[in-house]
């Protein structure tokens, strides 16, 4: 299994390292982009690793992680042209998205789309036509999403299919006001952490799978106009998760878990720092407040909450490809593509 994830590791480790704000060696961001680039499949989009099958949630692992080294090199890696083509290879006619040829179908994949297409300029109206749609049709009586329309919600999806309505502008769509209520009930009075659905057990990951969500909403209900949300806090008791975390998710040689007894592993740590760190961060520059429990030692970067890295890395790798004219992909003659804006001020809470 070790083998399909090599792109994620790269990311899971290049994510708690900038929020740890531990500086990467030069030597050592140029293999990993070396490294990426030989993940990259010669018709577009990543693969777990070299030789594989290009697959949407690695080719979000490693766009992430290019954008976290963020040097010219890493930029280079990533075809902008042939990515754009593999993104429409895995477009369905209903607007979702298979995770690869041939593969399954879930609001997972959505998500991964629309993040790698923002982050690179290569979105076009055409690519995510009825993903919208498709995407609110996840929604359930609960107030989540699930993977896909009728299933149970879940926190991981519910997460995906926000972002991605985020980045598409139309979060507006959603049913917002249930969606809060799921989403605030996962948290568990006694722990402090998230469970990931209903009558579920606590999980480190969803730290950041539901806090990250809450930002989402403070946004959109903001965008609503709600005089009644807070300008200091999210909407989720984000001491009791920090506790959760620092208290019951730190192994004592290093690294994160899911909960006391669990292994340590590269993806809890990187979610339970993500979570950690939107416990800790909330507004923007012009509107920031901290809260730090414990000594200030424990302070991690913010996160923005729709990327989960860094902001000032997705400001940069967006002013850097949108001096870049979006491709054009191959189309019908006589046809044409507009691009869609996403613009660097994509989430002013961040």
């Amino acid at each position: 299994l070790i083998f399909l994830l090599r792109s994620w590791l790269c990311y899971w480790i290049l994510h708690s390292l900038e929020l740890l704000e531990e500086p990467v060696p030069t030597s050592i961001a140029s293999d990993v982009c070396k490294f990426l680039a030989r993940c990259q499949s010669p018709t577009g989009g990543f693969a777990g690793g070299p030789g594989q099958a290009a697959h949407l949630a690695p080719t979000y692992a490693a766009v992430n992680a290019l954008c976290i080294i963020g040097t010219q090199e890493a930029y280079n890696v990533i075809d902008r042209e042939k990515l754009l083509s593999f993104l429409f290879s895995v477009k369905q006619p209903d607007g979702s998205f298979v995770m690869h040829g041939g593969g399954e179908v879930d609001v997972r994949s959505a998500y991964c789309a629309a993040s790698v297409a923002s982050l690179t300029n290569i979105m076009t109206p055409t690519l995510f036509q009825d993903t919208p749609t498709w995407i609110v049709s996840c929604q359930n009586w609960e107030g989540g999403l699930g993977g896909v329309p009728g299933l149970e919600a879940h926190g991981g999806y519910t997460f995906c299919g926000t972002a991605a309505m985020v980045i598409l502008g139309k979060e507006h769509m959603l049913d917002l006001k249930t969606l809060l209520r799921w989403v605030a009930s996962r948290q568990m009075r006694f722990e402090g952490g998230f469970q990931g659905r209903c009558n579920k057990l606590v999980d480190g990951c969803y730290s950041f799978w539901q806090a990250g969500l809450l930002p989402l909403l403070h946004r959109a209900l903001f965008k609503e106009g709600d005089s009644t949300l807070s300008l200091q806090k999210w909407m989720f008791e984000q001491q009791a998760l920090q506790e959760y975390i620092l208290l019951c998710c730190q192994n004592t040689a290093g690294g994160l878990l899911d909960k006391p007894g669990k292994s340590r592993d590269f993806y809890h740590t990187c979610y339970c720092l993500s979570g950690l760190s939107v416990a800790q961060h909330f507004g923007n520059m012009d509107l920031h407040h901290e809260l730090i429990v414990g000594q200030e030692e424990n302070r991690l970067a913010p996160s923005h909450p729709v990327y989960n890295i860094c902001p000032e890395k997705v400001a940069q790798a967006i002013q850097h490809f949108h001096q870049l004219s979006v491709p054009v992909p191959a189309q019908k003659e006589g046809s044409s593509e507009e691009t869609i804006d996403t613009g660097s001020d994509i989430f002013p809470f961040c």
